[in-house]
């Protein structure tokens, strides 16, 4: 089938099992924005990706979903025990115009919160771009080259109950075990543990008592 002709299906029509994600090639920037257009803003539907002319669309598992939300919890839970603003995007969709557009599993902006925390539209021509990203590498290989081109500072990646922090550096990401965000705490070690344990106890358990141990010591 025609790319042209794919992308102006509606969304509904490309049957994705959970799970899986499905890439679709020589999309043009004009088609991807009119399938966001055409979708709207209160969708309820697979993630879009797009990156220099590909066009991802993924269908998410509990087993995606699930883990950068719990990483989320507890990143506010540490931001707040440390007296720190934040504002959580949640996937909202960012775009580097005619080259890359992404939805985030999770994003938050943290040196920026006071910039954006009265927006509810992002213009990415003044509008800065997430301090911070977190990916659960489940449903499909998060590519770092959409998140290079958009120039978001920071990534983390939770794939495998492992966390890889991304740093990006002249244009390029680096793996790092410091977080820029929180360069005094073990981020690599600390959360996957965190994340084992909200899953083992649950999540609410699991930030009672992360909060307990934050509030006599908020660097751990």
């Amino acid at each position: 089938m025609p790319v042209l002709n794919l992308v102006k299906l509606p969304i509904s029509t490309i049957d994705l099992s959970p799970g899986s994600h499905l890439l679709i090639e020589h999309v043009t920037w004009e088609q991807y924005e009119a399938l966001l257009t055409d979708l709207g803003e209160e969708r309820r539907v697979p993630r879009i990706n797009y990156c220099n002319g590909v066009l991802e669309i993924m269908s998410p598992l509990p087993a995606h979903e699930r883990p950068h939300r719990i990483i989320a919890y507890i990143v506010t839970a540490i931001l707040d025990a440390q007296d720190r603003p934040w504002e959580d995007f949640g996937s909202t969709t960012f775009k580097k115009p005619k080259q890359a557009g992404l939805e985030p599993d999770t994003c938050f902006y943290i040196q920026n919160a006071q910039r954006v925390r009265a927006l509810m539209r992002m213009d990415m021509a003044k509008d800065p771009l997430p301090d911070l990203a977190i990916e659960a590498d489940v449903t499909s290989k998060t590519t770092l080259e959409t998140y290079a081109t958009l120039q978001v500072p920071e990534v983390w990646i939770y794939d495998r109950d492992r966390l890889t922090i991304y740093l990006l550096q002249n244009s390029e990401y680096q793996t790092s075990l410091n977080s820029q965000v929180f360069p005094d705490l073990p981020i690599t070690t600390f959360t996957p543990e965190r994340v084992k344990e909200a899953i083992e106890i649950g999540t609410s358990t699991m930030l009672r008592n992360l909060r307990h141990q934050l509030s006599s010591n908020p660097t751990l």
